[in-house]
């Protein structure tokens, strides 16, 4: 079942254990992906969208999900 929860700068930068301005930066660079939501101008992703973007991101090195 796809998980459709979505995530914030904040949530990213948790889920990847990274400060919120590193995330912001991989947005502005075009490193993450386009957001699945935006709303009252912020941008959000679903959790499926992250992790998946997460697995194949340079760097990763064979990290794992929490």
């Amino acid at each position: 079942m796809a998980d459709r929860t979505l995530w914030s700068y904040a949530d990213i930068a948790a889920h990847i254990r990274v400060q919120v301005e590193t995330v912001r930066s991989y947005r502005k660079h075009g490193h993450l992906p386009e957001p699945d939501l935006v709303e009252g101008g912020k941008p959000f992703w679903y959790a499926d969208t992250v992790r998946a973007w997460s697995a194949r991101r340079p760097g990763n090195r064979g990290r794992r999900d929490d």
